[in-house]
């Protein structure tokens, strides 16, 4: 309960700055056009607070319901114009100056990705190595012959810098691959090949952590449990456990390095663990409650801390990366235009059966997400922030009536059919594309509250 004013803000916040940029977008593109804004409004439903402004006195509005927003452009299918007005109303515009206003929403979404991605990758960060651990006997990483301590230098030929990069690379490889060839150096300096069998990942409808069925895991050195970094505000903070602090045991149970202490944490998920700590010269002994987060659809412990890395073994798990500014734009821009294609290619096997339909994820899940990431701290946070962002651009641009790409539909329509679709045809469209979200926020939600429930 104390994370949740944490969880609340993060999900405020980016909820609120990418309802901002996308009605933002539509509104530039309107007034780019000429078209009048009548309203500018963050949320649904009942007006909370109000004020008019610019040449047009458009309203901005804050409404009761926030999760999303609408530009009201004068529109005389809507109400009587008057006469002196008529050319800026949105219907009298041509079609391709309406699709423009209307696919600028989504692109505001995907610009703002790309600058977020941009950023981060400029200022750099401390990344993990793409060193793997040894993999689960009878696993498809095992059967490639994949050991402990290697480190993956490039997949297919694209070079590996970090963990992140590995993990993506797979994904978007399992998707439409049967195998992937992984260039791996051990510590001797030896040089091997690898041929990694992807089919695993894509079994049980993608559900769950896919690089885990692959047997890709990350190494782990054999660090002493002593406490580095936390989490304020964690459940180690409240607990009082403090940077230093050596875990001698939990439960009873002796701990040996940081693994075992990780364990026992992951499997005690919402259950009191009572712990010997060595603090300088004495032993004390504290009680912690590790938080039950899901972790890729299954239910684990944590506490909020980090281990005390030693300069040696960050130095063999860890490296800094910066990117200069034209290198950092062309990674931002390859990273929004992967992800949107990945998760346009994702959206395509759930309707044909190849991916479950609980991995559609709904607003609690990305309350979750949003406050997991702000307490790990803001590049994450950053990050997380643009990928919503892109999921936001490509759900908009989906042709389903009521969305954006539901009303590029039907002006893709009228260029071909050389007039507009009826207001009859418009009006059962509309209703039809309502019912198809019902559905998808009825699906969305019961993921939200299964995951919340039953991890």
């Amino acid at each position: 309960m104390s994370q949740f004013p944490l969880y609340l803000a993060a999900f405020a916040l980016l909820i609120g700055v990418l309802v901002v940029v996308h009605e933002f977008g539509h509104y530039a593109a309107a007034r780019l056009c000429g078209v009048k804004v009548l309203r500018f409004s963050v949320g649904f439903g009942r007006i909370l607070w109000s004020r008019r402004a610019g040449a047009d006195a458009t309203e901005w509005a804050l409404c009761a319901f926030p999760l999303g927003g609408y530009v009201k452009m004068l529109d005389e299918r809507e109400e009587a114009v008057a006469p002196d007005e008529a050319h800026r109303a949105f219907n009298r515009q041509g079609v391709g100056r309406r699709s423009l206003i209307v696919a600028a929403g989504p692109a505001a979404n995907f610009a703002l990705a790309i600058l977020l991605y941009w950023g981060v990758f400029m200022a750099g960060s401390s990344e993990l190595l793409p060193v793997l651990g040894a993999p689960p006997a009878a696993s498809p990483a095992a059967a490639a012959g994949i050991a402990n301590g290697e480190q993956v230098r490039a997949v297919d030929g694209q070079p590996v810098v970090t963990w992140g990069d590995l993990r993506w690379m797979l994904l978007q490889k399992a998707v439409d691959r049967d195998s992937a060839e992984l260039e791996v150096i051990n510590a001797r300096g030896e040089i091997a090949v690898r041929r990694l069998y992807l089919a695993a990942a894509g079994e049980q409808g993608w559900e769950g952590d896919a690089l885990e069925r692959l047997g890709i895991r990350f190494y782990r050195p054999d660090l002493p449990p002593v406490i580095g970094k936390g989490v304020a505000g964690g459940p180690a903070a409240a607990a009082g456990l403090l940077p230093g602090d050596e875990i001698l045991a939990a439960d009873g149970a002796d701990i040996a390095t940081w693994q075992d202490f990780v364990l026992v944490v992951r499997e005690a998920a919402g259950r009191s663990l009572k712990l010997e700590i060595g603090r300088g010269d004495t032993v004390v002994t504290v009680d912690v409650v590790p938080e039950a987060i899901s972790e890729r659809g299954t239910r684990v412990g944590k506490i909020g801390v980090a281990v005390a890395e030693t300069p040696e073994s960050a130095r063999k798990i860890r490296t800094f990366v910066r990117y200069g500014f034209i290198d950092a734009g062309a990674k931002a821009f390859a990273e929004t235009w992967d992800k949107s294609v990945f998760s346009l290619v994702m959206l395509g096997k759930m309707l044909t059966g190849e991916v479950s339909w609980r991995n559609l994820s709904g607003p609690v899940t990305i309350a979750d997400y949003a406050g997991q990431s702000a307490r790990l701290g803001l590049d994450y946070y950053i990050r997380f922030m643009a990928l919503v962002s892109v999921s936001l651009g490509v759900l908009n641009l989906l042709p389903i009536p009521v969305l954006d790409g539901g009303h590029l539909l039907y002006h893709a329509i009228e260029v071909v059919r050389r007039r507009p679709l009826s207001e009859r045809a418009m009006e059962i469209a509309q209703q039809v594309g309502l019912s198809i979200l019902v559905v998808l926020m009825a699906f969305a939600f019961f993921n939200d509250l299964n995951r919340l429930f039953s991890g």
